[in-house]
């Protein structure tokens, strides 16, 4: 069932006679796709207000007085909704006409807050429905639903700004029934009187409407639900294989103890060493990984820095996992009731407060910023207050020494690995103070293969002592000048300094 061309007339005459000259009061949205009406009608014989429904969904779209409940919207209002809502609330409701002859519907207004005239023109044409908000000239100044992108060489129909203009080929093709024979004579009474029209409508597609709700309801929960399942999922492989990964720890340090006693048997640029397992009882030969890129200290301290960081992952992962388990299960059990459920919205409610869904972020369109241009680095305060900035790729260490330094700025990073480029701001004529050297020289290590080290060798020179060679690859330069110093690893100053990421 749906409302044809020759039923709009007598439902505007209706509506005409049920509103006109009513002052609208305050107008619902109802997203995605329906607005509510609220018209002042305390000065007549009847209800205070009259509700007016307006519809341009794609399985019912329809327009009638609203006699009974609604599904109301919690959350912010979009642009379309806020912009209806800024030019006809307090405005006076002239008339409803039918337009063109076709399944389109117009509601006028006058005294309107910006003092020019006003419209909504809803077209009721299925899959694609629409509703307009109007002004002088029938200007389209909003459209609830963006027209769809015309094919090339097409003229788009709707264009924001200019007239609104009929679809093509408007207009009935032979007879057509009447309203009271297109829809069934309610089984149930109106809750009010005067509207038998608009309460054939209600009652005929509003059960049909509250099912496509309750469905939309239903598909959009269960998307939700399955998408957080997945992502679940994907974090309890992960820790399986962390739990799996702490079982070869004590071989992880004991390797660390091997090379260790044999620092001084290789070199920078070995791939792999060979030595005699004296933790095995018959000494085989062991062949160990190493970092070409890392001087024999530092593939020491590579091995350690592994073995704390799986001792830490050990005490931590199985608790991990039965929580995220348990956190598994519910999301299960709530997916499993969402096909059966008339209220899916409490279910999702439900969810958000278990803390098993987050809550919905609707950004309000109308406060949305043009977004910041990006930037190469991160920053950091040091504890003068210093700014510090750590370049986030080697591209950007590239673009962050030689396009957002200065001079006289402090240039920092690792001696013996790769890693970030450090920017230690200077104030004009005035060294930055020790501390927040260290500080810097601190990030500089964390954002490094060293960040698990005990202590590492940092170059510190000033930015206009460094130098990109030609042709290098990016985050490769050349220093002339500057020193070394050596920081030890400082676990509270170090969480002091990431608090201060901004």
């Amino acid at each position: 069932m749906k409302l044809l061309a020759a039923h709009i007339p007598p439902l505007a005459h209706e509506l005409t006679e049920l509103c006109a000259g009513l002052v609208v009061k305050d107008l619902a949205a109802l997203p995605p796709r329906d607005l509510l009406l609220v018209l002042d009608s305390s000065e007549r014989p009847g209800p205070a207000v009259r509700r007016l429904r307006l519809s341009a969904s794609r399985l019912v779209p329809r327009l009638h007085v609203q006699l009974g409940r609604t599904f109301r919207h919690g959350g912010p209002l979009g642009r379309f909704y806020a912009q209806v809502q800024a030019d006809l609330v307090g405005s006076t409701l002239q008339a409803v006409r039918a337009v063109a002859g076709d399944r389109i519907a117009i509601l006028e207004f006058r005294g309107s807050p910006s003092g020019e005239p006003r419209a909504l023109l809803l077209e009721l044409f299925g899959p694609a429905a629409n509703l307009y908000l109007l002004g002088k000239q029938d200007q389209v100044l909003a459209c609830l639903v963006p027209p769809p992108t015309p094919k090339a060489g097409q003229t788009p129909r709707i264009v924001v700004g200019e007239p609104w203009a009929a679809p093509a080929g408007a207009g009935p093709v032979g007879p057509q029934p009447d309203l009271e024979d297109s829809f069934p004579t309610p089984s149930d009474p109106a809750p009010q009187a005067g509207a038998p029209l608009s309460w054939r409508i209600e009652s005929a597609l509003g059960p049909v409407a509250e099912q496509q709700h309750i469905e939309e309801g239903r598909k959009d929960l269960s998307q939700r639900l399955q998408r957080k399942i997945q992502s679940t999922e994907t974090r309890l492989k992960g820790l399986h294989d962390r739990r799996l990964a702490t079982q070869d720890m004590q071989r992880v340090q004991q390797d660390g103890e091997l090379l260790k006693a044999a620092i001084g048997q290789w070199k920078r640029g070995a791939k792999t060493i060979v030595l005699a397992d004296w933790f095995d009882e018959g000494m085989p030969e062991r062949s160990l990984e190493l970092d070409p890129k890392l001087d024999p200290q530092a593939n020491v301290q590579r091995y350690f820095a592994r073995f704390k960081k799986l001792q830490r992952a050990a005490q931590n992962v199985h608790g991990e996992i039965e929580e995220l388990e348990s956190r598994l299960a519910r999301l299960q059990a709530a997916l499993a009731e969402v096909d059966t459920s008339d209220a899916p919205w409490d279910l999702e409610q439900t969810a958000v407060e278990q803390g098993l869904l987050d809550p919905r972020q609707v950004s309000d369109e109308r406060k949305k910023k043009a977004p910041a241009a990006r930037l190469p680095y991160r920053t950091f305060e040091a504890c003068d207050g210093s700014e510090i900035r750590v370049g986030k790729s080697a591209r950007d260490n590239d673009d962050l020494t030689f396009r957002h330094a200065r001079g006289s700025d402090l240039w920092l990073h690792t001696a013996d690995a790769p890693g970030s480029h450090v920017i230690l701001r200077a104030e004009r004529q005035r060294e930055p103070a020790p501390e927040a050297i260290v500080d810097a020289a601190l990030l500089a290590v964390y954002f490094s293969p060293l960040k698990e080290a005990g202590r590492a060798s940092v170059h510190v020179v000033h930015q206009k002592q460094v130098q990109k060679p030609k042709g290098a690859k990016p985050g490769l330069v050349t220093l002339a000048g500057g020193k070394r110093i050596v920081v030890r690893a400082d676990e509270e100053r170090l969480k002091r300094l990431l608090r201060t990421q901004g």
